[in-house]
């Protein structure tokens, strides 16, 4: 084969939990030393309790990356009594290969079918490339826990309350990234996007391939209600796609919601702090003069009964429903389009520094309840079907589907 790897398998029956430890550490280095020696490494997993697919096999580029992530389904997988073999699969494919151009197609690898992995290794490659690109620090440095924003003052509010918090590596990166980095991924990353459903989108493609805990939006928005105030909260309870970077791939007529078990802890931070805030429908567009041409905008936001319009959130979260990630937005009302309130330089640059910290603590503190209530990631049934392989934590218990 080529390969000084040799094949490892370990079988997870009468393993205790520190054979169950010390076996997924040998997987994982076996994992990267095919990696290392220029292969794909594949990872081979049998379900003896599985009767419609007892047999899943995947392969991986870069496992270093989501060590964290493999380390806890591996550890899971082995404690239920899987069996588990690493081994090499293919040559590592160059980027300037033609052939690793035509493995990224995605239509070809169908997200619907159980799998080990959502993603083949030429795609995962080509992501964690991108995220250092884009975002000025290595994919490595991702944590389990992810901000987004639009606003480089909740950037700055990261800082402060970080300051040894790891950032891009040199100036001028399109979507600057900063990470307060903890021990096996628990920390929190956060991601300046800047304007736009564009960005969204492909921040939110490549960061799948880490498979984060949470994706949550921290941005801003126009409010569209009545009652609503400059600096009052919106938390988004579903979403009106007038994106469009996802229509071809995920039809407008799919339901995209945020996640409710996100939601339920937003909500309780909300009310502890005694803020003002609304739950409702966010209408997400690529167009930020929508106001130039108010009509069709208008008659859609009303009849959806939307409370808020901003050009990011809708889109994070459809990733979101595709990628099967955790997600929530949390905006803050900036300006009110509809009611002669609109965001102006100077009364902007006030309400930013009164609310950035506010905003970021709110996020944080969510992420905190996540952290410790859900270390091994969200229940299965809050983003899919119980019975897929790998991708979060088992089941919860308590409910059923």
């Amino acid at each position: 084969m080529g390969t000084e790897v040799a094949e490892i398998t370990v079988e997870g029956g009468g393993l205790g939990p520190d054979g169950v430890g010390e076996a997924v550490e040998r997987l994982l280095d076996a994992l990267e030393e095919v990696d290392l020696d220029g292969w794909y490494p594949a990872l081979e997993v049998f379900r003896p309790w599985s009767k419609h697919n007892p047999r899943l096999v995947g392969e991986f580029a870069r496992p270093a990356a989501i060590r964290w992530y493999l380390r806890r389904e591996l550890s899971a997988l082995l404690a239920k009594g899987a069996g588990i073999t690493v081994r090499a699969s293919r040559r590592v494919l160059d980027f300037n290969d033609p052939q690793f151009f035509a493995a990224l197609d995605e239509e070809r690898f169908d997200v619907r079918a159980k799998k080990l992995f959502l993603f083949g290794p030429e795609r995962m490659a080509l992501s964690l490339d991108r995220l250092s690109h884009y975002c000025g620090t290595p994919a490595e440095s991702f944590q389990r826990y992810v901000l987004f924003t639009n606003y480089t003052m909740h950037i700055e509010a990261f800082r402060e309350r970080f300051p040894d918090a790891e950032g891009p590596a040199r100036d001028g990166v399109q979507m600057p990234a900063w990470h307060h980095r903890a021990e096996d991924g628990g920390g929190v990353s956060i991601v300046n996007i800047g304007v736009g459903p564009a960005n969204a989108k492909t921040a939110t493609d490549h960061l799948a391939v880490m498979r984060p805990d949470t994706m949550l939006m921290i941005g801003h928005c126009g409010g569209l209600r009545n009652h609503q105030k400059i600096g009052d909260f919106v938390l988004a309870t579903a979403y009106l796609r007038a994106d469009h970077v996802l229509d071809e791939v995920l039809p407008t007529t799919v339901p995209v919601i945020p996640t409710p078990r996100l939601n339920t802890f937003l909500l309780h931070e909300l009310d502890e702090r005694n803020v003002h805030y609304r739950l409702g429908t966010v209408y997400t567009t690529d167009n930020r003069n929508w106001e130039l041409n108010q009509r069709q905008p208008l008659a859609t936001m009303r009849a959806a009964r939307c409370v808020a319009v901003d050009m990011e959130s809708a889109t994070i979260a459809a990733n979101g429903f595709r990628y099967r990630i955790p997600n929530a937005t949390l905006l803050c009302v900036s300006d009110k389009p509809l009611h002669a309130e609109p965001k102006l330089s100077g009364e902007a640059a006030v309400f930013y520094q009164n609310s950035k910290r506010q905003h970021l603590d709110i996020a944080l503190s969510c992420l905190d309840r996540v952290r410790r209530e859900h270390p091994g990631g969200l229940p299965n049934q809050d983003l899919r079907a119980t019975d897929e392989p790998l991708l979060s934590s088992e089941p919860d218990p308590r409910r059923h589907s």
